[in-house]
């Protein structure tokens, strides 16, 4: 007790000192926050450049794993490329023929540059020859033994383009060549299973030569088809005229007697004759040209195609016209 007096006494009679000892206290409570303070910015800023160095790390590494990748698929790719094509040669001979098959000519000599003997063989070039120009008379013909169908295809590219700036001097060349002979037989049938030829420049050739045109009609069967769809395909073999004139009158009538000679039955039952069909031929062709031409404007109809072609043919029943306006309708021009 008497300590605890002396101590009273002694901070009233010193009251200064007391304050100075609480400015201390607060001064050193200061300190300490402050302290604090910069303990825990530090902690903060070494967490995010921890972070940031792992996010850097990351990247790093997703960096040096995607130049891996992509130095794998180049290597994978350069190691294909050094594999190059399958060789041909390793096959069986009947497949590599097959994949050659589907070549053209351009590519096919170029395939002989590097598998000659496969793309040289001439089975290749042989079906390259009939598959453009299906008769030849060379094919029926002993060759000799230095004879080579790629040569031969070389000749007929070579006479095709002749044909079709000049028709006369294109024949001549096949005939000088020893590939066609010089009858209209043979040139029909050549005309008739070629692809290459102009059809304007055919058509002035037919015009000339009226008996290899004669020929070219026996080629055509019409039995059992419906006479536009005969129509049709002899247009597509011997292209009509552009206008009417004395060679679209000679097609129709060929045209004429052919069908009629391809189906008696039928020309007996209705009634057809080559007059007859001469006279329906012509009224397809005008039925074609109302109902495609966009200046017709009001097209003919069906009523009024029966009246008209049963003027000129009264024989043929009204069904039967019938159902030659509905094939020109549906189906389209017959000389397209």
């Amino acid at each position: 007790m008497d300590e605890l007096h002396l101590v009273d006494a002694w901070r009233t009679l010193h009251p200064g000192l007391q304050m100075g000892q609480g400015l201390w206290r607060v001064a050193r409570n200061q300190q300490l926050q402050q302290q604090a303070f910069n303990d825990n910015f530090l902690n903060r800023e070494h967490g995010r450049r921890l972070i940031s160095t792992s996010a850097t790390n990351l990247n790093h590494r997703k960096h040096i794993q995607g130049s891996m990748d992509i130095y794998h698929l180049l290597k994978t790719r350069r190691s294909k490329e050094e594999q190059g094509f399958i060789n041909l040669e390793m096959l069986p001979p009947e497949l590599s023929f097959t994949i050659l098959s589907y070549l053209n000519a351009t590519d096919l000599c170029l395939a002989s540059c590097v598998w000659q003997d496969l793309a040289n063989d001439e089975l290749l070039w042989q079906g390259l020859c009939k598959s453009s120009w299906g008769h030849c008379s060379i094919y029926n013909k002993q060759t000799p033994p230095e004879f080579s169908f790629r040569n031969l295809y070389m000749q007929l590219d070579e006479g095709s383009l002749t044909f079709n700036a000049n028709p006369q001097e294109g024949i001549e060349y096949f005939m000088s060549r020893g590939i066609l002979d010089d009858s209209p037989k043979e040139i029909s049938k050549f005309i008739f299973c070629t692809r290459t030829l102009n059809w304007k420049k055919l058509r002035i050739y037919l015009d000339e030569r009226r008996d290899v045109l004669d020929e070219l009609v026996t080629l055509h069967n019409f039995s059992n088809q419906f006479l536009p769809n005969a129509l049709r395909e002899f247009f597509r073999h011997i292209h009509a005229p552009e206008e009417r004139g004395e060679y679209l009158e000679t097609l129709i009538t060929k045209f004429s007697h052919r069908f009629c000679a391809c189906n008696p039955a039928l020309a007996r039952e209705l009634g057809l004759s080559p007059d007859a069909v001469y006279v329906l031929c012509y009224s397809l062709i005008l039925l074609s040209i109302d109902l495609s031409s966009p200046h017709v404007k009001n097209k003919m109809s069906k009523r009024e195609f029966i009246r008209n072609t049963r003027r000129a043919a009264q024989n043929i029943s009204e069904d039967f016209v019938g159902h030659l306006y509905d094939n020109i309708y549906l189906i389209g021009h017959v000389a397209a």
